[in-house]
């Protein structure tokens, strides 16, 4: 494939440059079509996003590294390849945004904390490598939670984020200055990482789109069980657009899968809604762990279910696989992980962290060989009963999370450092199976919070997943207007 053209979909490009108020929220394919035809040079769109930012940062507090000289630098550059018929690919001169642990060659990289000494990284990570690669400008760094062991915006070095649709609400976490960033228009792509939700759940309550892809399918460095980055965008097509940059190979990744020859921006292309037609859809609507789904979550859910069922999906109910002792389990080793991680760090220098970090890190202190044996061990019979459950249907829907995006101060819905992670039941189970899981915004509560779907695919198949999230793009609901924080 041609990287330096788009697809027969592309959109027609904006007919003037004098539409600046609307540029920050072009996507991929019309920015292409505009810089190809001339009628738009990504400085144009530079400035429009960077002026959107300005505007919206004081409420929203999404970012990190915003430094608009270096960003308008990368824009005349790849201006200047636009104009010479030689752009990098169908990325080149879009704006994009990375979470704070992605490591930008000579950046500071804090993790969200305080606690952690500010170091020029050496090298880019992979993603933000193939990004760079592909020509894309770094506008800003997103933030996250300490060490990203939070589902909010709560974090002891970055400021409080805040969620677009309800600025007294959490965007989620821990990409949560990256979905927060989408839903407000800071451009079309941005970059997150996921263990147990971190993508999903700041997508489903910001009400943007993310894919979770299959473990190994976006080199990443350090690599570690569960984890994946992955694309956080406005649709399901913007983000296939940036998994085609992701997803080249990296050999610093130990656990990353073969190159594959993926036709990235074809899973989205028209017509995807026919081939729901016949599909098996497992409905899951019990974790059957943690906090119970709230009464307009399951509507949405059940409505979206629905909408499949009416455009040819046979949709069966499932039965929960998950156990609360599985959850329990992990919760337990992540608690001994971060216990021995903050144990090598100089007393004032721990003392930084977030108290409720602190509380439930330290809860591990005492925590016996065996005992940490078994709460290993989840991770491993979680998998097993995530595949298990699956290999019946050919996808699975549930909801992202069982209640809609919660006070922007607290740490958790719980508010309990013993009992952090109640909210995860839905997301976690497909991180340790390593199938690839979208979040899709399927609906509204009375309050207008967004409510997220997951659709979660078999191994490998992450095209799939992009597949049928832009197939329900297609027949959802009308979607309501994206936040306006300036009145």
């Amino acid at each position: 494939m041609d990287l330096s053209t788009t697809t027969d979909a592309a959109p027609p490009a904006p007919q003037a440059s004098a539409e600046s108020g609307a540029l920050h929220t072009l996507g991929v394919a019309a920015l292409q079509a505009a810089y190809r035809a001339g009628v738009l040079s990504p400085v144009e769109v530079v400035r429009a996003v960077l002026d959107r930012m300005d505007r919206c940062e004081p409420q929203l507090q999404a970012t990190y590294l915003l430094r608009p000289e270096a960003a308008l630098a990368q824009a005349r550059a790849s201006e200047g390849r636009w104009r010479a018929g030689a752009p990098l690919g169908p990325l080149d001169g879009v704006p994009v945004t990375l979470k704070d642990n992605i490591a930008t060659r000579g950046d500071p990289m804090p993790l969200g904390t305080a606690a952690t000494a500010l170091v020029p990284a050496a090298d880019d990570a992979p993603p933000a490598a193939r990004l760079r690669e592909a020509g894309t400008v770094l506008v800003a760094k997103t933030t996250m939670p300490d060490f990203g062991m939070l589902s909010s915006g709560l974090s002891s070095f970055h400021p409080l984020a805040r969620n677009p649709w309800d600025l007294s609400k959490t965007p989620g976490g821990s990409s949560a200055g990256a979905a927060a960033a989408a839903a407000a228009g800071y451009g079309p792509l941005h970059l997150g990482t996921d263990i147990g939700g971190s993508l999903r759940l700041p997508a489903g309550w910001c009400g943007v789109f993310t894919l979770k892809p299959s473990l190994g399918r976006v080199p990443i460095d350090p690599p570690t069980t569960g984890r994946c980055a992955g694309p956080i965008a406005r649709t399901a097509e913007d983000a296939a657009w940036m998994m085609q940059a992701l997803s080249r190979p990296d050999t610093r990744d130990t656990m990353s899968l073969p190159p594959a020859d993926i036709d990235w921006p074809g899973a989205c292309a028209p017509g995807a809604e026919e081939r729901l037609r016949g599909l098996r859809i497992g409905l899951l609507l019990d974790a059957g762990c943690g906090l119970p789904v709230e009464t307009e979550v399951r509507e949405a859910i059940e409505r979206a279910a629905l909408l499949l069922e009416r455009a040819g999906a046979v949709i069966e109910p499932m039965a929960p696989f998950m156990t609360q002792g599985m959850l329990d389990g992990m919760d337990r080793w992540w608690r001994l992980r971060s216990h021995l991680d903050m144990a090598g760090l100089p007393a004032e220098r721990k003392a930084r962290v977030l108290p409720y970090i602190q509380a439930w890190a330290d809860s591990a202190a005492g925590m016996t060989g065996p005992e940490a044996y078994q709460a290993q061990h989840q991770f491993h019979l979680t998998r097993v009963a995530a595949v298990r459950a699956c290999a019946a249907y050919d996808y699975i829907v549930s909801p992202v999370a069982p209640m809609p995006a919660f006070a922007a101060e607290l740490p958790s819905p719980t508010d309990d450092p013993m009992h952090p992670l109640e909210h995860i039941g839905f997301t976690v189970p497909f991180n340790m199976s390593e199938q690839p899981a979208a979040s899709v915004n399927c609906g509204y509560t009375r309050a207008g919070l967004p409510v997220g779907l997951q659709i979660v695919g078999p191994r490998f198949d992450d095209a799939g997943v992009l597949r049928i999230a832009r197939a329900f793009e297609a027949i959802r609901d009308p979607q309501r207007a994206w936040p306006d924080l300036l009145g």
